[in-house]
């Protein structure tokens, strides 16, 4: 036998005690159904930073995207991406360009917490209802989609009412533009004082929250924005779960079929890398199915629209607007968030003993 077998034996022999090994904190109650407490808390510190550093990250996009959505239409702001992102480093410089991280941070990290470590739980008490892990395993794909479908949901229930109050912030910083650019960007025609800022927010998420709470009969907050919400967030976290397990599923079953590798036979940053393809891949048809919801959402940031109806606003804005306006941009940063959050929670579990995603 060379050194070279030798060594590949024994390479092979260390990642299969490495694949076999299971931390206590995976375990199933036999009763319950639930793993320890602690693994659920793990998750959720996964989830804060998947979310909470991902959507921080990328909040030059959001600026842009929801300054075309509320304004273009009305001759106001440009409605293309890099032409938003141009007039707001134009006009506010920096500054303008990372309106609203913080918020974004928290709102999306606390979102974030409550969605992946619930989800978990979640995951855990519909396998138990269903007959626990052996049945479900080999059950058919729908019957699996369902699980994932349903706890990822439930989840995100939870998840957007510790998101709200902070998104409304982000979203009423983020449409507030310098008090020359409406009269300066349309014609007197298109320019009415409703359109026109009653007052300007805070920069300051603290400061900002109190004044969305003393102007709350023209803002609702903190919890005026939690049904569309739930209408954009609930469907997105189905398609993104379901989407995601089921396409990293397909992935390893065709790399099994033409290589005889399973998922176990590779190394960790290959696995990552799946991960964020798969992630990538299942953001895309999160923006595209939740694309009208999120328009209503940033069409509710600004003054002419406090007292509107939801239906009045998607009926004022258009079918075609109410599914396209912003979307490219939106495509973008919801392929790139999902894959990075798919990755650094799946980076978090691997570190923490739980495997990748």
């Amino acid at each position: 036998m060379t050194k070279s077998t030798t060594t590949n034996n024994t390479a092979n022999a260390s990642a299969a005690t490495t694949s076999t090994m299971k931390s206590p904190l995976l375990i199933k109650d036999e009763t319950t159904g639930f793993r320890p407490l602690e693994y659920y808390a793990k998750c959720m510190v996964g989830g804060f930073a998947a979310c909470g550093v991902t959507h921080a990250t990328v909040v030059t996009l959001d600026v842009a995207k929801v300054r075309s959505q509320a304004y273009s239409k009305a001759g106001h702001w440009p409605s293309g991406l890099l032409a938003s992102i141009s007039k707001t480093r134009q006009l506010e410089g920096m500054a303008g360009l990372t309106k609203g991280w913080v918020p974004t941070f928290w709102g999306y990290g606390a979102q974030g917490l409550l969605k992946f470590g619930l989800n978990e739980a979640f995951k855990d008490y519909y396998t138990k209802l269903l007959g626990g892990d052996d049945v479900v395993n080999q059950a058919s794909t729908v019957t699996k989609m369902a699980i994932w479908a349903a706890a990822s949901g439930s989840a995100e229930i939870f998840a957007d009412v510790a998101l709200c109050p902070f998104e409304m912030v982000k979203v009423k910083m983020q449409v507030d533009l310098p008090d020359s650019v409406l009269p300066a960007a349309a014609s007197p025609s298109k320019v009415t004082t409703s359109v026109q800022p009653t007052w300007k927010i805070s920069t300051n998420m603290i400061t900002a929250m109190r004044e969305m709470q003393a102007h709350s009969a023209e803002t609702k907050f903190p919890y005026g924005s939690l049904v569309p919400l739930w209408g954009r967030q609930v469907p997105y976290t189905m398609i993104k779960f379901v989407g995601f397990y089921q396409t990293q599923e397909m992935v390893y079953d065709q790399i099994h079929r033409s290589t005889g590798r399973k998922k176990s036979d590779f190394g960790q940053g290959t696995q990552l890398g799946i991960t964020f393809a798969c992630g990538y891949w299942a953001g895309i048809f999160c923006a595209i199915a939740t694309q009208p919801m999120d328009n209503l959402v940033s069409m509710k940031g600004i003054p002419e629209n406090a007292n509107k109806g939801w239906g009045q606003m998607a009926a004022e804005m258009g079918i075609r607007d109410l599914f396209l306006k912003g979307l490219t941009s939106r495509i973008i940063m919801i392929g790139t968030l999902t894959g990075l959050q798919w990755w650094i929670y799946g980076t978090s579990k691997s570190l923490m003993g739980f495997g990748t995603s």
